[in-house]
């Protein structure tokens, strides 16, 4: 099947990168330059110098220019010592040169600015390069320090540059993590990680909302800077993942999952019990475990926030779902049959494909009242006892993770729609 071509998203280093090479070029054309006149340094300096924030473009800017000033010494020495032995030409004077590039390099080492051995190399072999068609060696090297100067500057000054934006610090945005990564065991790729981290450093309040467990995605939200509490287990749970505590969970009326239970033991099905007691997972098995499962089974208790146990002491109001996995075929089968019976004893269904696993479906059952939009209500509820005039608004992807582009593209939405431009003042 062939790949249907995606086309990225623009980001704002693109644009702005854009914007400084041509305002480098309109600054050569206001001085009158032209055609080959035109300087390529500073729009060359521009682009190097861009970066995705202020700090990383002044590092680079700083970089650039003590590796420019590196060079420029150098070759200003080469342009005044070599014309003093006007028999060095042809392969000695290229020697020459090597030598110069070698001691452009070692000088940004021996000042501690590795980073900037590169561009001094650079900047010497710019200087030098027309050699002996120069007749002005100190203003050749004074053009290219100062084609570094603008460059660097406009960089600097395009980054600095933010259209009017107004905060919406009075929002909660809800993320699923379906939407972040591939499947419960993949890694939410670094780019989101970075992104979500600054949104919440910035004030961004997110809440992200998970199909699964804790266990599945605290390793990684250890990193982030939770400013809201996780909905969980598909609408099942409320977890706040600072304080390691379940806000809320909404479980299975002990009839209902007694009626579940037997049902899945009369078909001759094994599955697990997730239960939550005292902010704890706790995951039970029932039935001879398949191979299946136990593929499953091996992979999870590896998690330390969750306990696996192998007896049956548990009570059943403690029950948040069931799951099966079992091949897809049989797992449609077992969902087809119970479809029609679940909402008469205040059930639902879900079936998903089980990651992990190849050919194999996770087969959910919650309380009727356990989902998302429920979730969500109770979630706001809570925050507006602390922020009345909060509001809610969903940032979700209409197919889904297909790739980490699509994840970071939605991370660019998630930014547009907390921080909007601000076209004109807010009347009072």
């Amino acid at each position: 099947m062939q790949k249907k071509l995606v086309f990225p998203y623009i980001g704002q280093r693109i644009l702005k990168t854009s914007a400084a090479v041509f305002l480098c070029l309109l600054f050569y054309w206001f001085r009158g330059y032209r055609g080959i006149e035109m300087s390529a340094e500073a729009a060359i300096t521009a682009i190097i110098c861009m970066q995705p924030y202020v700090h990383d473009t002044r590092e680079y800017a700083f970089n650039r220019i003590s590796g420019t000033l590196i060079g420029a010494v150098w070759g200003f020495l080469f342009l005044l010592i070599v014309p003093l032995f006007p028999s060095i030409t042809g392969v000695p004077l290229y020697a020459l040169m090597g030598i110069g590039t070698m001691f452009s390099l070692y000088s940004a080492v021996v000042i501690r600015k590795p980073d900037t051995s590169s561009l001094a190399a650079i900047v010497f072999i710019c200087v030098v390069i027309a050699y002996p068609d120069v007749e002005k060696p100190l203003e050749q090297a004074f053009l290219r320090v100062l084609d570094v100067l603008v460059g660097t500057g406009i960089a600097i000054a395009v980054n600095l540059f933010r259209l009017p934006r107004a905060k919406r610090r009075d929002q909660l945005f809800f993320v699923r993590t379906k939407d972040l990564a591939p499947d419960q065991l993949s890694q939410i790729p670094s780019a989101v990680l970075f992104r979500l981290n600054y949104l919440y450093n910035d004030g961004a309040k997110i809440c992200l909302i998970s199909e699964h467990a804790p266990a599945f995605f605290i390793g990684q939200m250890s990193s982030l800077r939770l400013n809201a509490p996780m909905i969980v287990m598909d609408g099942a749970g409320i977890y706040d993942a600072v304080e390691n505590t379940y806000l809320s969970t909404t479980g299975m009326a002990p009839a209902s999952s007694r009626w579940l239970m037997n049902q899945l033991s009369d078909m001759g099905v094994s599955y697990f019990i997730y239960t939550v007691n005292k902010n704890r997972n706790y995951i039970y098995h029932r039935g001879t475990m398949s191979s299946e499962e136990q593929v499953v089974y091996q992979h999870m208790k590896r998690s330390p926030y969750r306990q696996y146990l192998d007896d049956d002491a548990f009570d059943p109001g403690d029950i948040v779902y069931i799951k099966i996995v079992a091949r897809e075929e049989r797992a449609e089968r077992i969902w087809f049959a119970l479809k029609e019976l679940l909402k008469q004893n205040g059930l639902r269904g879900a079936l998903r494909p089980q990651a992990g696993v190849e050919g194999c479906a996770g087969l959910y059952f919650y309380a009727e009242q356990a989902n998302v939009r429920e979730a969500e209500k109770q979630l706001m509820r809570m925050m507006r006892q602390k922020e009345p005039r909060l509001e809610a608004r969903e940032v979700f992807s209409a197919k889904g993770y297909r790739s980490e582009n699509d994840a970071v593209h939605l991370m660019h939405i998630l930014s547009r729609q907390y921080e909007p431009l601000r076209l004109r003042r807010k009347r009072v």
